[in-house]
């Protein structure tokens, strides 16, 4: 008879998907066309507390995909020169293989039945990804148009759907010097993400008592 695998309260928590923030920087708005040019992706633990807390970051820069369009302004808005030698990019191929590897690895740690893409306003991230792995032939770990959107979520607790603004209103740090990075993004919103569930779960707590 085949053992059934305990779930961890990882995989209770949010119906078998595992939530990964994950912000992207890009060179347009068109997924098809614009270059994907930044993916970090940050896990999330449950420690011991029970509070959700992040965990380890994966990032990668990567090269424009053959034919890409680069758009000047959104260049220069995200501060990125696409061919800097020091950039150390990656093909979108060993980018995605890259930031993909650890989540399906999670996934299937805590007994989750996919990932599922946290982000600010995460259609257009997803939407890059999802591009991206059409041009690569790789699957993709996340669910294919399910999201967590974190400007909802700090709308709904903390008044404010910007995240410079609503960073700041949950009583988190912000640099706007940082901003626009792939990586620090992806780390804000996580802990944006992190203290709606933790405000969440204790509102739960007192009702219960």
């Amino acid at each position: 008879m085949k053992k059934r695998m305990t779930l961890s309260p990882i995989a209770k928590r949010f119906r078998g998907f595992l939530p990964v923030v994950v912000d992207v920087e890009t060179a347009g708005f068109n997924p098809e066309l614009d270059a994907l040019l930044e993916i970090a992706a940050v896990m999330l633990r449950i420690d011991n507390e029970g509070l959700w807390q992040p965990d380890e970051t994966h990032f990668c820069h990567l090269v424009p995909f053959e034919g890409a369009h680069l758009d000047k302004k959104a260049l220069e808005f995200i501060g990125v020169d696409p061919y800097h030698p020091f950039r150390f990019a990656v093909s979108e191929a060993e980018g995605l293989e890259t930031i993909f590897k650890p989540i399906r690895q999670a996934v299937k740690a805590y007994g989750c039945s996919r990932a599922i893409l946290v982000g600010h306003n995460p259609s257009f991230d997803l939407s890059f990804i999802m591009a991206a792995g059409s041009r690569t032939n790789i699957k993709i770990p996340f669910h294919r148009f399910s999201t967590f959107d974190t400007a909802t979520l700090g709308g709904l607790a903390f008044g404010q759907t910007v995240l410079a603004r609503a960073v700041p209103a949950a009583g988190i740090k912000w640099n706007n010097n940082e901003a626009h990075s792939a990586i620090y993004d992806a780390e804000r919103t996580a802990e944006l993400f992190c203290a709606v569930v933790n405000l969440w779960n204790e509102g739960k707590a007192v009702k219960r008592q």
